[in-house]
């Protein structure tokens, strides 16, 4: 049982792997601008539904660019950036524009993110101008964002720029709010070709592909480990010693289940140590801090199995109490942390739902033998309270 229910939603998270791509219902020679201003090279970004048109001077390495993309909510923001350094969006210059929330302008802000902790407006470690924001007419609430760039000398020598671009919900008091951290979030990133040779051709996410596979593996894992294995062992122990015949068949599986539990949560929790050294800046504290507490807590637990006294021994009651308690304080914080890294991955709420429905499936088997094993405690309690007492 435990091996299939582990399979079956195993399969269900690794579609978040292959979930195709939303394609876009616009396109590049669908974009027009005002006063009649053209670009000779556009990118029809594979993520977030955004453009970018943009032409390169290579004489005095001036980089003109428009970005186009719709915010993820009313009254967001948007944002493209440059990495001198790197491909991801730490080390980025960025340039974010959003509407006043009062007078329904678009502008612009210039953002040099050190790191995903620091958000502030700042000057860019390079010189750009003519910087100006706009609301796209007739196009849902997306916003452009019109910029000359003067590329560095190291990186106008290479012909190439890492881009990254992404979208957010809104502007809390002069500070934009984190965006989501979906697989088209991640993904929005990639070089840009300045001679334009590329264009039309969709760039790559390249290690956006690489986070995004990672924190699957991660999600499944641990899915699969503290939100399946561990309750399907701890329902083995409680219900199958009820049944003199499954002794000792049912103590064997039941660590059996645990143990495999513990060894596929330990690599899920050493993913998501990977994944934390590689995103710095980005935290989520208690979906972190509940991943050590398991750790540690189970870690304890396996240990235990090598003290465990016999059924005799006058510690033998105490051990119980700490091994039920401490097993069962995993059983619920595993549970817990696996909705919370669904909140995280926020795959399709049909994921979400399988995993519900598998709980429940869980939930009801558990109170069935629940009930069967009271009815076979009271019975055996009745037998023996009948039975005539020897002379």
């Amino acid at each position: 049982m435990a091996s299939y229910f582990g399979i079956s939603f195993s399969f269900v998270f690794l579609a978040t792997l292959l979930s195709p791509a939303v394609s876009q219902s616009s396109s590049c020679s669908s974009q027009t601008f005002s006063g009649n201003k053209s670009y000779p090279h556009c990118l029809t970004l594979p993520d977030l539904k955004a453009f970018l048109h943009y032409s390169y001077d290579s004489a005095n390495t001036t980089l003109s660019v428009v970005f186009s993309a719709p915010p993820s909510k009313p009254g967001g923001w948007i944002a493209w950036a440059i990495n001198p350094k790197s491909t991801g969006m730490a080390g980025s210059q960025a340039l974010v524009a959003s509407k006043d929330s009062k007078t329904g302008v678009a502008s612009v802000t210039t953002l040099n993110i050190i790191s995903y902790s620091s958000l502030v407006p700042s000057k860019l470690s390079f010189e750009v101008w003519d910087v100006k924001a706009e609301e796209v007419a007739n196009d849902g609430g997306a916003l452009r964002i019109f910029a000359k760039v003067k590329v560095p000398a190291d990186l106008a020598a290479t012909g190439k720029i890492n881009q990254v671009w992404q979208v957010g919900p809104g502007v809390n008091n002069g500070r934009i709010e984190a965006h989501e951290f979906s697989t088209p979030n991640l993904n929005a990133m990639g070089s840009l070709d300045l001679t334009g040779a590329t264009a039309g051709v969709p760039v790559s996410g390249g290690d956006g592909n690489s986070r995004v596979h990672k924190r699957n593996i991660h999600g499944i894992l641990n899915a699969v480990s503290w939100g399946l294995l561990f309750p399907i062992g701890a329902i083995i122990a409680r219900y199958m010693r009820i049944f003199e015949s499954a002794d000792p068949a049912w103590f064997y599986l039941h660590v059996s289940c645990q143990f495999s539990a513990y060894v596929i949560g330990v690599a899920g929790w050493a993913t998501g140590l990977k994944l934390g050294s590689e995103s710095k800046g980005i935290q989520f504290n208690s979906h972190r801090n509940i991943g050590i507490a398991l750790f540690a807590m189970a870690t304890l637990q396996m240990f235990a199995m090598l003290l465990r006294p016999k059924k005799d021994h006058k510690l033998r009651f105490l051990w119980n109490i700490y091994h039920h308690g401490l097993g069962y304080s995993i059983l619920i914080l595993g549970i817990i942390n696996v909705f919370k890294g669904l909140s995280i991955l926020n795959p399709d709420h049909t994921y979400k739902t399988a995993y519900i429905a598998v709980l429940a499936t869980l939930g009801g088997i558990t109170l069935l033998l629940e009930v069967v094993t009271w009815v076979i405690v009271l019975k055996r309690k009745s037998a023996n309270s009948t039975k005539p007492l020897k002379a």
